[in-house]
């Protein structure tokens, strides 16, 4: 396994809120934390209110003390910066794939409109163009780090059950009680039978791996909104997706499930790529 977590950082509480969640993942990784801030064309609304020739030497200057705060929660050797320039999202998924990351760890503001830091109006383009994993934490969210508690939503199909070897990594490391969540979105029961069998095969995975678990099913005209319904029931602390990504002549698009639900769940999701086939 790669040894780095890679943090998008522009400064925002919502990005510090995603760094700490990463160094809290970090530690029971294992592995090292690396935190990138972009220089991109547009940065007249952010917060740095200073000469765009000293721009880089403030972003160094921040970093450093970031890293001065929280080197007694990971080793000091384990926290480094990088500082690049370019589209945010091509430049975040780049360095992703040059330092092998884990996964990736970005704040967004959601679907508000708040697009005055970088981190917020990108979310979506990074976790769709990554070929990593990647965690998306809303700003403004009171919500523990230590994942307690992770959903495990299971769909149609096939490549929904790619989400289980991570969720279940996760849980091993946190101790982490898995909630298997079966979503009936149709009356065909051949459909139906088929989500019932994959949950059949989740609760066997966890059973294989000593991972605590429980299973539910739902009904769900949106199953954006059933999930994080239950999630929010149970007081969850990660949702684990699949990104579903489809091709368009734009650029890569996230499905619509998964877009919805990292733009409006309060609950951190990890969205994971489906392998190629």
């Amino acid at each position: 396994m790669s040894k780095v977590i890679l943090v998008g950082v522009d400064f925002s509480d919502c990005s510090i809120n995603a760094l700490e969640h990463a160094i809290t993942i970090a530690r029971r990784a294992k592995t090292g934390i690396a935190m990138v801030w972009i220089n991109h064309l547009d940065y007249s609304k952010e917060i740095f209110s200073i000469e765009p020739k000293n721009l880089e030497n403030e972003v160094s200057r921040r970093f450093e003390e970031l890293t001065k705060k929280y080197k007694f929660q990971i080793k000091e050797s384990n926290i480094k910066y990088y500082i690049r320039k370019g589209k945010v999202y091509k430049e975040v998924c780049k360095l992703a794939k040059d330092l092998e990351a884990f996964m990736v760890v970005i704040g967004t503001h959601g679907s508000s409109g708040f697009e005055e830091f970088w981190i917020g109006s990108n979310a979506n383009r990074i976790v769709s163009a990554c070929d990593i994993p990647a965690i998306t934490i809303r700003g403004g969210i009171d919500i523990g780090s230590d994942l307690k508690k992770i959903v495990l939503p299971l769909d149609s199909t096939r490549l929904t059950r790619q989400k289980m070897p991570l969720t279940g990594l996760l849980a091993k490391y946190f101790l982490s009680e898995v909630h298997i969540l079966g979503l009936f979105s149709t009356t065909s029961d051949d459909i139906r039978y088929r989500i019932r069998n994959y949950v059949a095969q989740a609760e066997e995975y966890m059973e294989e791996n000593n991972i605590r678990y429980k299973s539910s099913f739902v009904e769900a005209d949106n199953i954006t909104e059933e999930t994080i319904n239950y999630a929010n029931k149970i007081e969850a602390n990660l949702i684990c997706i699949m990104t579903e990504q489809e091709i368009s002549a734009a650029n890569l698009l996230l499905g619509p499930y998964a877009s919805q639900m990292v733009n409006h769940s309060p609950i951190p999701v990890l969205s994971i790529k489906p392998s190629k086939y």
